[in-house]
């Protein structure tokens, strides 16, 4: 069950009429996102994502700064509880300097049920939240909770719905309003396609311009509500969690209506021109959809988007186009309907014999004989005409479309629009809009637009669409400026900008700027931008920001991964799994982390004091997981006049017994030195050890352990150290020069 839940405390925007009492007004933010609700819910994939992509709204469009935002993500209910204090010192902070007005946005996504927060395992139920909450010194908390039955919630206090409020000019508006991303008895979900949960990608399109209604630049409180109510409804009727209901409990006291977003705020913007109309869906440099907005014809809309490369498809009218814009600064930028070309026709069947006109105005020449475009059958008969060819053969032929043919050209295939069928030529093939069917050269093939067959050369393949079917194949270079389903195969580079579902297989590199599910295997770089979801495979390096699957390969780098990541060295944020490599590093593991070097940023890191029956003094470093670590050893022996060192390393396991017992359990080795003759073989001494260690926490950041070691020492020559313990030993030579000695020991410490 999807379970996210957004905490938003939003303040009403400053209009300049009301500049001098905008400086009185301080927003303060509190924006948490945890995946991980224990080991018995589902790991969510975008509730950390939710939470950063509100985080940018309110920078951009809220007007709340840097310094009175806190971002929270994969923390506990300690950790929430921690992030309310932050806000409440802020809060008092703010009102001492002098600010008539503080208002709080409080935003947390992840996973709850009808009692409260689900916390990676732990509960934050909701009278304690909504204590915490109204423990805030601030005029006016707003709740938005987008989770499984966060409308219970909301009913807590059985709150009235009355109208939203803009701050007047007393400033004596106070209150709380919640708004909930289901009923009490409903699962909220989270899509794969919006890169985040229904509610939350809905809502934030409505802050950035999409649900501004009176087209006065600014978006209210009412207008947000009901623009991510309506769209969330609509959008989740169809989908196997079923219809998912927001609710809502207000309860303000004064008149007129909360600003949340002012789309001047920005120093760029998107206007969407009055003629144009469809759903649209922008996208930006990155692809990560930003904006999905329902245009209507007649009036103009703006949209509050930051200065960059964007990318807007639109679906009107049983057709899809696409359009590519940059937004700079100090402009507004706008997207009339002229701006979007198609990237995707409905397939027409001709009827009757030879000639006639398509259902697409173009004259229907069945052959087309040519030398070049100009010099050509299709420029004899038809003039200046578009025409469409079921047959092409020529040194270089051209046309507006090949409809379910076959064109073949010594020099190469020239098409203004799209292609359907096969495309031969010794040197390139262009399509000006999509291919339905195969591009075939030695050099070069281009579609216009997407790609369902194969493009096959010995150069380089360029859809400016999705790719769909056998792929692209090529001895140079791959691009699929769109998504690709099927296979791109290079010696060189294969690239799509969006997702891909299939495979990528290179001896360069892979790059999908997108969601990858399926297989990149390389020899050189894999990455993905978005997520990766199957195996990654490559002698160099694996690069991805969120994984479910394999990664395979000299260097691997994931963000949170849920799988495998096998290599010489691993690096990860959260890891649900295991890392096998030589060293690994990560933020979290909740699996095994297995190398020679193993560090968790949430996991072990100690210093240990103690003392041995082989040496008096020792130190110890651990670091790892929680139940797996790396220890690195040293010790030198005071009883020796220090004359004897020792440096080793460890590998052990870490074993909690309740609140405050713990036993590691590891092994070791030693390289034992004498100063005299340092690192001579008359002194080299190999310590081999198997460890126990009963600590107990005396406090937080202090510990005593004792335990029982067995040893087995190898010296070589004619040590000068022979016997490296006081205790009793039974000593075998293995020949004349190796000495084999073992015994029992002891170790008794301190932990920091």
């Amino acid at each position: 069950m999807r379970a996210l839940v957004i905490l938003l405390f939003a303040l009403g925007a400053a209009t300049s009429a009301h500049a001098a009492e905008a400086a009185a007004v301080r927003r303060l933010a509190l924006l948490v996102g945890v995946n991980d609700g224990g080991p018995e819910r589902v790991r969510l994939r975008y509730a950390e994502t939710d939470a950063k992509a509100f985080s940018t709204v309110l920078s951009e469009l809220g007007g709340v700064l840097p310094q009175d935002r806190v971002l929270l993500t994969d923390v506990d209910r300690a950790g929430v509880l921690a992030g309310f204090d932050r806000v409440r010192r802020l809060a008092e902070g703010v009102r001492t300097a002098g600010a008539r007005r503080v208002e709080v946005l409080l935003y947390y996504s992840g996973h709850s049920d009808d009692e409260g927060l689900l916390l990676k395992g732990q509960r934050l139920d909701y009278g304690e939240l909504r204590r915490s909450l109204e423990g805030l010194p601030a005029d006016v908390r707003i709740a938005v909770l987008d989770s499984c039955a966060s409308g219970a919630f909301a009913r807590k206090k059985g709150g009235v719905s009355r109208p939203a409020f803009l701050v007047d000019s007393a400033i004596q508006v106070k209150g709380h309003a919640i708004l909930t991303s289901s009923s009490a008895d409903e699962a909220s979900q989270e899509s794969d396609r919006l890169g985040g949960s229904f509610f939350t990608h809905h809502l934030l399109s409505g802050l950035r311009g999409a649900a501004d209604v009176t087209h006065d630049g600014r978006v209210t409180l009412t207008e947000a509500y009901q623009f991510a109510f309506h769209e969330t409804l609509a959008r989740t009727e169809r989908t196997q969690g079923g219809a998912q209901h927001p609710n809502y409990d207000i309860e303000l006291a004064g008149t007129g209506d909360l600003v949340m977003t002012d789309l001047r705020a920005t120093t760029a913007g998107l206007v969407l021109t009055e003629p144009l109309e469809g759903r649209l869906y922008v996208r930006d440099a990155v692809g990560t959809l930003v904006v999905e907005v329902q245009k209507q014809s007649g009036r103009a809309t703006e949209l509050g988007l930051a200065p960059g490369a964007y990318r807007a498809r639109r679906e009107w009218d049983g057709g899809v186009s696409e359009a590519a814009f940059t937004l700079r600064e100090g402009a507004r930028t706008p997207l009339a309907p002229g701006d979007f070309l198609g990237v995707g026709h409905e397939a027409t069947v001709m009827r009757g014999g030879g000639g006639g006109t398509s259902p697409q105005g173009r004259t229907m020449l069945p052959v087309n004989l040519s030398l070049v475009p100009s010099m050509s059958t299709n420029t004899l008969r038809a003039g200046r005409a578009q025409v469409e060819n079921r047959f092409a053969l020529g040194v270089v032929n051209g046309g507006a479309a090949l409809g379910g043919g076959l064109a073949l050209g010594l020099a190469g295939n020239v098409y203004d629009a799209e292609v359907s069928g096969l495309a031969m030529a010794l040197g390139f093939n262009t399509s000006g809009a999509d291919v339905d069917g195969a591009q075939l050269s030695l050099v070069t093939n281009v579609a216009g637009g997407a790609v369902r067959g194969a493009q096959a050369s010995l150069g380089l393949n360029v859809a400016n669409g999705d790719v769909d079917g056998i792929g692209q194949l090529a001895l140079g270079a791959n691009v699929a400026r769109g998504a690709l389903g099927g296979v791109q195969a290079a010696l060189g580079a294969n690239v799509t900008t969006a997702d891909a579902t299939g495979m990528q297989l290179s001896l360069g590199v892979n790059h999908a700027n997108g969601t990858m599910k399926g297989v990149q295997f390389t020899l050189g770089v894999n990455s993905v931008a978005t997520a990766a979801r199957g195996i990654q495979g490559s002698v160099l390096l694996n690069h991805a920001p969120s994984l479910t699957g394999m990664q395979l390969g000299l260097i691997n780098v994931g963000g949170d991964v849920s799988g495998m990541q096998l290599g010489l060295i691993n690096v990860a944020d959260t890891v649900h799994g295991m890392q096998l490599g030589l060293v690994n590093v990560s933020d979290e593991v909740n699996g095994v982390p297995v190398g020679l070097v193993s560090y968790e940023k949430k996991g072990q890191l100690h210093l240990e004091v103690f003392g041995s029956d082989v040496q008096l003094t020792n130190l110890a470093l651990k670091f790892g997981g929680k139940h797996f670590y790396t220890t690195l050893l040293a010790g030198i022996g005071p009883d020796d006049r220090f004359q004897r060192f020792s440096l080793g390393l460890g590998l052990g396991g870490h074993i909690p017994l309740g609140s405050r017992f713990w036993v590691d359990v590891d092994v070791a080795a030693s390289q034992v030195l004498s100063t005299r003759a340092p690192f001579s073989s008359a002194s080299n001494n190999m310590l081999t050890q198997a460890r126990a260690m009963l600590g107990f926490q005396v406090m937080p950041r202090l510990a005593v352990f004792a335990g029982p070691t067995y040893n087995v020492a190898f010296t070589w020559g004619e040590p000068e150290f022979a016997k490296l313990t006081t205790l009793p030993v039974r000593s075998h030579v293995i020949d004349a020069d190796t000495l084999m000695q073992r015994w029992p020991g002891f170790q008794v410490g301190v932990r920091l």
